[in-house]
Order: structure tokens, then sequence, then C-alpha cells
């Protein structure tokens, strides 16, 4: 690695390297108090027994088939959006697809529990028409596939629709030409276009499936559906039995640091974010027409039915009784100050490692060699912390140090449930933001060479008009993660400090369902208010 190149690029490379440094030592530090607090002899000796064993295989098992329903349904979607693109409405549905990340996990629950529970919906519907209602309980597998399909399917599809449509319109003309049939085009001038990014969407959606907490807490239904996420939780929580929580996270942080490692190499080319529609140059067929209206349909009421509900219900609450409730109050502003600290401070983070790691993967900038690519695996690894350290065990590791060093344990609760919220907002901010920078930096590296533009004046004319959107919506998509988290709050949750969503938790834990929807209204609209507009009056007054 010349020395001329790190000294030419140092302002490029120390900020986010030595952020870099300091969240591998956050991993480490949560490694070692986690360790050091093992005084069991017998630890890793009893560390497999048959209760743990059918934990991993459950988290293995619903992750495994929440992964491939997500990917089979986020794929035919996306496709079918390719190839029907001139009806009516299909604007809103692709933004509902983008929105769909950003909702509460809580939400999504309550509204699949308003159509598909036992007095749902869909049952009440079935009762009256057909005097018959489904007797399986939404609670259990099947809930918590159905809730990690509505999140990540959406994903998915609007992941790849970018994809999709950025298949060269000259390869579609070769293909009817050629005669290929529907198979055939899928899979000799799609599938190929689509396959690296299939690759890294599904071990995304793995992990966190893998790792997910919310959905399994509120719709496992019993301890045979328990994850190890849920499992730490009980232990720590309900039974407070802290060397089975270590064991369960040893465990998770070994298969999650592995995944995490293997997907690292994952690389998505350098393109712009934005593409424009392409056209199919021939009509399709008929059945293969009603074969993609009707994808379309299904997914649509999968998507909206859910938030309809929530609409209709929240509406029947007692409002003036929430708004009266001094711990909403709190709950409330809790909730906006910490989502509002950690969306900034998510940007800054993504904005200097990827500016750290284009580095590593641009050719006259740093020349190839195994060290460099080494270097930016451990890059990639510091921004994507939190898939390898879910925010249970990082509030595991909190709860430790709370217990070792004395402090009011709102303090602990605040910057456990801060942390968690960066590190969740930070492996998806990093997706957003490095491809432009990337592409910022192999396209007019040379010109701002020439023109010696340096620090913040190429900061100021070259880099932010081409990402000012990507960090807006950064900002955006942060601020909504974070106030919508039930992770790390579920364990210092208590009177001194609570949130939205461990509010909602604590409402629907106590049947107070119509209070629950009220206040899972209020968190839809907070949400989707500021996920759609905060980006946009923001952009306006940086362009009056």
């Amino acid at each position: 690695m010349p020395l001329n190149s790190i000294y030419r690029f140092r302002l490029s490379l120390i900020p986010g390297g030595l952020l870099s440094i300091l969240l591998l030592f956050l991993a480490f530090a949560i490694f070692f108090i986690l360790f050091s607090s093992i005084d069991n002899k017998d630890f890793f000796s009893s560390i497999i027994t048959s209760r743990i064993f059918d934990l991993v295989r459950f988290t293995v098992y619903q992750a495994l088939l929440s992964t491939l329903f997500s990917i089979l349904l986020g794929t035919a979607l996306a496709w079918a959006l390719t190839h029907q693109n001139s009806f009516k409405g299909r604007s809103y549905l692709i933004a509902l697809l983008s929105s769909s990340l950003i909702l509460p996990t809580l939400i999504v629950v309550f509204g699949i529990i308003t159509v598909l529970g036992q007095n749902g919906w869909l049952n009440r519907a079935l009762l009256y028409l057909f005097d018959y209602s489904f007797e399986n309980s939404i609670y259990g597998l099947s809930g918590i596939l159905i809730a990690h399909v509505y999140l990540n399917a959406s994903f998915v599809a609007r992941s790849l629709l970018h994809v999709f449509e950025s298949i060269p319109k000259e390869r579609y003309k070769l293909a009817k030409s050629l005669n290929f049939s529907t198979i055939q085009r899928f899979r000799y001038i799609e599938f190929p276009a689509i396959k690296l990014s299939l690759r890294s969407i599904s071990s995304t959606i793995f992990l966190l499936c893998f790792t997910s907490f919310a959905i399994v807490l509120t719709l496992g239904g019993s301890p045979s559906y328990n994850t190890l996420e849920v499992a730490i939780y009980e232990a720590i929580k309900i039974d407070f039995d802290i060397p089975l929580a270590l064991k369960l996270a040893f465990i998770q942080l070994s298969i999650t640091i592995v995944l995490v490692f293997l997907s690292a190499n994952f690389k998505v080319g350098i393109s712009d974010i934005k593409t424009s529609t392409q056209k199919i140059p021939w009509l399709e067929t008929k059945k293969l027409r009603i074969l993609q209206i009707s994808i379309i349909l299904f997914s649509s009421i999968l998507f909206i039915l859910p938030l309809v509900s929530i609409l209709i219900d929240g509406l029947g609450a007692n409002f003036i009784k929430i708004f009266s409730d001094i711990v909403f109050i709190e709950s409330f502003i809790t909730s906006l100050i910490i989502a509002s600290i950690s969306s900034i401070l998510t940007v800054l983070f993504a904005l200097l490692i990827s500016d750290t790691r284009r580095n590593f993967n641009i050719n006259h900038r740093i020349k190839k060699t195994k060290f460099r690519s080494f270097i930016n695996m451990i890059i990639a690894f510091s921004g994507n912390i939190y898939l390898a350290i879910p925010s249970l065990i990082l509030g595991l590791g909190f709860f430790l140090l709370s217990l070792k060093f004395e402090a009011p344990l709102s303090y602990w609760a605040f910057g456990s449930v801060l942390c968690a919220n960066i590190l969740m907002s930070l492996p998806f901010a990093l997706s957003i933001l490095y491809p432009p920078m990337a592409n910022v930096a192999q396209r007019y590296d040379k010109l701002s060479f020439s023109l010696n533009l340096k620090g913040s004046k190429r900061w100021l004319y070259c880099e932010w008009p081409y990402i000012k959107s990507s960090v807006l919506y950064v900002f955006a998509l942060s601020f909504c993660l974070s106030l919508g988290d039930l992770g790390v709050i579920a364990l210092f949750g208590s009177d001194e400090i609570s949130t939205l969503p461990w509010y909602l938790y604590n409402l629907m834990g106590s049947y107070q369902t119509k209070d629950a929807a009220g206040v899972a209204l209020i968190l839809l609209i907070l949400t989707l208010s500021v996920f759609i507009f905060l980006p946009r009056i923001f952009t306006r007054k940086k362009d009056v």
C-alpha cells in the first residue's frame, strides 16, 4: 500500500478508520463483559443441552423459511411490477413498499392480529358469509412467518425493482428475436442481472430473521416457538438466569459472526441509484398479464390491509385518555429525543465509514492487494456489527455493566437504547450511502485533483449535490427505525424510562386493545409523516 496514497487521502481514511476501530472496540467490549461474567467451570461442557439445541434449530428453521418466502414473493412482485408498469397507482404501491421497511414491528404485528387473529377481520367475514372460521391461531410459526414476509418481501421487491429496471432494453429485444419463452427470458436475461443482489439481500434477511425479537416475542405464543433472542430476554427479564442468558448469547454470537463475515464479501456493482422505468418492447400474453396482475393484487392486499385495520380500529380509540396519560407523554418525548440523536449520529457515522471504505475499492486510490481486501472486509464488518451483535446481546452487555458500575438505571437504558438504534440503522445507511459516494469518487476524483478541490470545497461542490437526497433519506429512515424499535428497551423498560413501542407492548400485554389501537395509529402516522415529508421539507428549504 503506497505511502503517498495514504497521505493523499488521509482526511478520507483517518476519521472513518478511527470510527471503525471504535465500533470494533465496542464489539470487543461486549465480548469481554460477557465472557468475564462467566464463572461456571462447567459452562462450555454444558452449553449444548436439548433445550438449547431446540432453540437453535427453530431459530435457524424459521429464519430459513422466512428468507425463502420473502425472496420468492418479493422477486415475483418486482418481476410483475417491471412488466406491468403502466397501471394506475403503481407509484403509490412502490412508495408503500419503500415505507414498509420503516414500519415499527409492533404496528405490523398489531395489524396482522387484527386481520388474521382468532377474532380478526378474516375469521369474522368467513363466519358471516360461510359460517366457517379458521381454527389455527395466528400465534406460532405461521404468525412469525407472515410477519417476517410482510416486512421483508416488500424490501426485496423494492430492492430488486431497481435491478430489473436497470436491465438494458436491448437484452429484451434480443430475447424477443430469439423467441425466448417467459421462463427462458427470466433464466438467461433477468436472473443473471439480479443474482448478485439476491445473494446480498438473502443474507441480510436471514440475519434479520435469525435475530428477530419483537415478532417472535409477540407472535410466538409458547416456549416451543422461542428463538435465541427471545430466550435471552426471558432468561434475564423473567427468570433472572444470567448463566443461561450468557450461554445463549455465546451461541448466537458464534453463529452471527460467522454469517456476517461470510456475507461481508457480497458486492453490488456501482451504478446510479436513480433509473428510468424500462418499457418492455412488446405486450405480454394474456395469461402472463393475468398472472402478473394477480401477483400485484395479492401483494397489495397483503401490504395494505393490516395498515387499513390499524387506521379503522385506531380511530375508535379514546385519544383524550391516551394524551392525558403521563406515561404516554414521557414515552413520546423519550422516543423523539432518542430518534433525533440516533439519526444524526447514524448519518455522520455512515458518511465517515463510506468515505473511508471507498478508498479500498477504487484502484486509482489504493492499489488492489490482499491486504487492501482484508481491510475493506474489516471496515464493512464494523458497519454491520448489529447483525453480529443484535440488540438483545448488546442490551445484555449493558445490563451486566449496570450491575458492576453504579449509576441510575435510566442512564444505562438511554445509552444502551441509543447505541442499539445507531447500530441497527447503520447497515441500511451504509448500503444506501456507499454506492453513490463510491460512484462520485470513481467519476470525479481526477477532475477534483486537477481543480485542486479538497476538504470542505470538494464536499460542497462535488459530493453533497450528488448524495444530498440519499443523506436526507437515510436521516428519515434511521429516525423511523429508531422510533419503532423494541429491543434493548425490553430489558430496561420501566416506570423510569419508556418509549412508544414499549408503551404499546404493555398495552397489548394487558389486553387494552382500544388504547393499543390508538397508540398504534399515532405511531403509524408519526412514522409515515417523518419518512415521507421530512426529506421533502428539507429539500425545499435548501432549494429556496
